[in-house]
């Protein structure tokens, strides 16, 4: 058997100061060596759609794209395969008054200056059907009804197209594509020929405005909107981007479905450029029955 070894008192003093020694010298190296900076990736370019609809419903629909916006912005996803498309409903009272509408284009204007801070990258496509049309007429600078100040300069750029259905500056400013504004040759404007909002003559019925646009105008839409959102873009796939001509001004829109009246037609002045790809076949049949829509 061995003696039990004797620690004397000293070196039992002495162990703590040699752990602080240690730790202090651990403290002293971590502290001389850089560290990088730890930085969160960024959730606000993950989240960026490729394309954001930002539309105004019409009279006394409920809050919301409407009837005509979510048509428009259905049939656009379609078309668009792989690209992440968001919608946004402009926020404002679609009373029958029509009081509000520069209330809505504030709104829109807001929302389209908060995406592009967010998301540079993201195309606008500014919307609006009925009296949400005249909310788009003030925010793109279009003659007809206008109580507000339109987007400022800096964003025209931002925005890929803009798409009105039932527009009553067909009526009084003229339809926004033919006017005198920097949104203009982005512009498509869809007037049922039977629709009394947007259409002067002979032959109109309510329902030419309340049921004449989805899904018809609203697919021509969004045929529209998924070529200049296209335009530049690489991967094209048939029919669209790369392949597809180069989109300029072109006189006709093609036949209408329902009865044709003077002024209307592949010569209407009232369409916007014809559409690029297949030309649209002439109907041979009725008109397809359209269900029920809000004005």
């Amino acid at each position: 058997m061995f003696p039990p070894r004797e620690v004397s008192q000293t070196a039992t003093d002495r162990r703590p100061a040699r752990r602080l020694a240690r730790l202090g010298a651990w403290a002293l190296v971590a502290t001389a060596i850089p560290l990088a900076p730890v930085v969160a990736p960024s959730a606000a370019a993950d989240d960026c759609p490729d394309a954001e609809v930002v539309f105004a419903r019409g009279t006394d629909e409920p809050a919301g794209m409407g009837r005509v916006g979510d048509a428009l912005v259905d049939a656009l996803r379609q078309q668009t395969p792989g690209m992440v498309v968001r919608a946004y409903a402009v926020n404002y009272k679609a009373t029958i008054t029509q009081r509000h509408g520069g209330e809505g284009a504030k709104d829109a204007i807001n929302h389209i200056k908060s995406t592009v801070a967010e998301c540079p990258g993201t195309k606008i496509v500014l919307g609006g059907y009925s009296q949400g049309a005249s909310v788009v007429n003030i925010v793109a600078g279009f003659n007809g009804v206008n109580w507000g100040d339109p987007l400022p300069a800096q964003y025209v750029k931002n925005v890929a197209a803009v798409v009105t259905f039932g527009n009553v500056a067909d009526r009084t400013g003229g339809p926004p594509p033919t006017q005198n504004s920097p949104l203009s040759p982005k512009a498509l404007d869809l007037c049922n020929p039977n629709d009394p909002i947007c259409h002067a003559g002979p032959g109109n019925d309510w329902d030419g405005h309340t049921e004449g646009y989805v899904p018809f105008y609203t697919d021509r839409a969004a045929t529209f909107v998924a070529n200049a959102l296209m335009a530049g873009v690489t991967h094209a796939r048939p029919g669209f981007g790369a392949e597809q001509p180069s989109y300029g001004p072109q006189l006709g829109y093609g036949q209408l479905p329902g009865p044709q009246q003077p002024g209307y037609g592949s010569n209407s002045p009232l369409y916007s450029p014809a559409l690029p790809g297949p030309a649209p076949v002439t109907p041979s049949t009725p008109a397809p029955q359209y269900g029920s829509a809000l004005i």
